[in-house]
């Protein structure tokens, strides 16, 4: 099921909503409660949004029918299931972020795309349900804050007191893919675990490959006879244009030729094809092997260079041979950032660090749905309990799950709270990223840690209208996005430093052309450790950076006390080098270790005029919005998604 979300038609349906914008979001997305009453069910409710009108008749349910919304459901706050696997893959204790959490899902997308009227009716109901978390498994292309649906919602979700969670996006490895990018949304990345799922070949001649898919089929003899692509082609196949043999695409291959064999094909077209010719199993090379595709039928995914060595085997061999193995699991090192999660930078707000934190993202084992296939293809008849699925959609409920965890010790403190005590507690990737904290933000997430981050930064809603006022926009464009006229640019507080917020990370934007750099940022941190503390700054930069922190020593003698400090940045950044990556650590020299990445990064390219913004805030083009999961290695964009909300349950 490929495709792509649509958005549009937005701004005449936002002058009415933002009067009344304190309700909703989700779509084949979905939204989590963890709520103080008691329920006898996990999801205590499951709504859908159809104004946008895209939906078909037989879609219009609050069901999930393919899977993408349980999966991360599930992930933020499944119970503790022993045993679970996908017919014995994968197996061990499946358990969501905040187990104790009820779920509520908010519908919003269909197999047309998704409607920014959906979107924000949805957010608008979650936040009249009374959700303390926002899990938002949905990404699409950069808008101004006030064109873009997610950015609004999530505004008076913060006002609100709730936390708004985001998917990255799945276009990495290229640099500024980043979506979701507002200050106010938690960005996540995804990352690696430490299991991979290996799906081995062996050749007649005894060569052991090692492929990578989620193949649950065992088969029966030692050895099948081997083929490739051109070697079964159709011969009968004619017109302008045949298809590609060697990919075994659809309508190119010979039902005879192929029966009863494995079949080696360049690329993932023949996961669906072989097994429809009644092939025994496919083989199939790609250059980016990032998590596991699962198969209809016994299937492998290896490099393209053992691609090569199979396809000379076939062709030097009279009578070539090949076995495919059921997929084990086998540990890897980790964690590292996935090649396919979006990485910054971004324009809209240039001197803010997106994403912000990584959590684990590829081959996650969840709960799946029963109204759909386990790979939503046709042929395949298996329908499973849980399943495998990768992409920032499923790093997205992890955070979210743990941001509720956070809340649940912390119920008072804001959303900004929440997530700098995320973001300052993460671990650094073990495998850095070539693209830094570009690709990882803050590092990996760590909730428990969380629960005791000793300072957070935390932001209010006047600084996040003072950033908007620094950014350029007007007191009119900040009406639409807040749905009032209070706020008057030129009577708020102006913003101070290099970004002009108080953000738990520090990030500078080197411009194209230059080397040297300086910048000032302004800092406020807040104990919430017990009784008195010091803390003093301890700073990391490669040569050509300095990082200067005045004062470098912070006194607290109570709970909850403010204290201000200056991060100055001073460098030169080489024509032929892109990043400069260091860090400040407040510590206490007890327990509390007070982390921010410190990042300077040439920009791509001049900032683009579609960034700018509008002098007069005009109706959008239609806005084609992705759902964040990636299935397999083609990481298709699939109308679906999750917009997850939590809602405190008592502790």
């Amino acid at each position: 099921m490929e495709g792509q979300m649509r958005q549009g038609r937005k701004l005449h349906w936002l002058q009415q909503a933002n009067e009344i914008l304190a309700k909703t979001l989700t779509v084949q997305l979905y939204l989590l409660a963890i709520s103080f009453k008691l329920f006898d069910s996990k999801v205590i409710g499951a709504r859908f949004f159809n104004f946008g009108g895209i939906a078909y008749d037989d879609e219009t349910t609050p069901l999930d029918t393919e899977g993408h919304g349980t999966h991360t459901a599930s992930t933020a706050a499944g119970v503790s299931v022993e045993g679970a696997s996908i017919y014995g893959i994968a197996e061990g204790t499946a358990r969501g972020g905040v187990p104790s959490a009820r779920i509520a899902s908010y519908k919003v997308c269909w197999g047309g795309g998704c409607q920014d009227v959906d979107l924000l009716a949805a957010f608008d109901a979650a936040i009249a349900d009374g959700v303390d978390v926002i899990s938002v498994s949905i990404g699409g292309p950069l808008r101004n804050f006030t064109q873009d649906s997610i950015a609004i919602g999530s505004f008076h979700a913060a006002k609100k007191g709730i936390l708004t969670v985001c998917a990255a996006g799945n276009e990495g490895p290229a640099e500024g893919t980043i979506e979701n990018v507002a200050p106010w949304i938690l960005t996540v990345a995804a990352s690696t675990i430490d299991r991979k799922l290996e799906t081995s070949v062996k050749l007649g001649n005894g060569e052991n490959i090692s492929g990578v898919a989620v193949n649950t089929f065992a088969l029966n003899k030692s050895f099948y006879p081997l083929i490739n692509g051109v070697l079964a082609r159709n011969e009968n196949v004619s017109g302008d244009y045949v298809g590609n043999f060697s990919a075994c695409e659809s309508d190119t291959l010979s039902e005879s030729k192929v029966k009863g064999k494995i079949v080696y094909c360049q690329g993932g077209s023949g996961v669906s094809v072989i097994p429809l010719l009644g092939g025994t199993g496919t083989i199939m090379s790609d250059d980016t092997l990032d998590d596991a595709f699962p198969t209809i039928g016994p299937g492998t995914f290896v490099s393209y260079d053992d691609g090569q060595k199979i396809d000379k085997y076939i062709n030097t061999t009279k009578s070539p041979l090949a076995i495919i193995y059921k997929t084990r699991g086998v540990n890897m090192t980790a964690p590292s950032v996935a090649p396919f999660s979006s990485r910054g930078p971004q324009e809209i707000s240039p001197n803010i660090l997106k994403p912000d934190i990584a959590a684990p993202g590829v081959d996650i084992l969840a709960a799946f749905t029963k109204f759909t296939t386990m790979t939503r293809m046709d042929g395949d008849d298996r329908v499973v309990k849980y399943n495998v699925l990768s992409g920032t959609s499923m790093a997205t409920p992890h955070a979210a799950g743990a941001a509720a965890f956070v809340k649940t010790f912390h119920p008072r403190w804001s959303p900004a709270a929440i997530k700098s005590a995320l973001m300052t507690t993460s671990t650094p990737m073990k495998i850095k990223p070539l693209e830094c904290e570009l690709a990882s933000g803050s590092g990996q997430i760590d909730p428990v840690k969380a629960l005791h981050p000793g300072l957070i930064y935390d932001i209010d809603t006047i600084s996040y209208i003072s950033l908007l006022c620094r950014l350029g926009y007007t007191s009119k464009d900040i009406a639409l996005l807040t749905g009032n006229n209070k706020y008057n640019c030129s009577k708020i507080p102006q913003a101070k430093g290099a970004d002009g917020i108080n953000y738990p990370s520090i990030y500078f934007q080197v411009k194209i052309r230059e080397s040297a750099f300086s910048a000032v940022y302004y800092r406020t941190v807040t104990n919430v450790g017990v009784g008195k503390s010091a803390y003093k700054a301890q700073v990391e930069s490669p040569k050509d950076l300095s990082i200067e922190v005045n004062p470098n020593v912070l006194t607290f003698e109570r709970p909850y006390e403010k204290k201000s400090f200056t991060v100055t940045l001073e460098g030169k950044l080489p024509q032929n080098e892109t990043y400069m990556s260091g860090s400040l650590v407040w510590s206490d020299s007890k327990h509390n270790s007070v982390r921010s990445p410190v990042l300077a990064v040439r920009t791509l390219s001049a900032p683009s005029s579609a960034m700018s913004i509008p002098a007069a805030i005009v109706t959008p083009p239609a806005r084609k919005l992705e759902c964040v999961e990636s299935f397999g290695d083609t990481h298709d964009k699939n109308p679906c998604g999750s917009l997850i909300c939590i809602k405190r349950f008592p502790s």
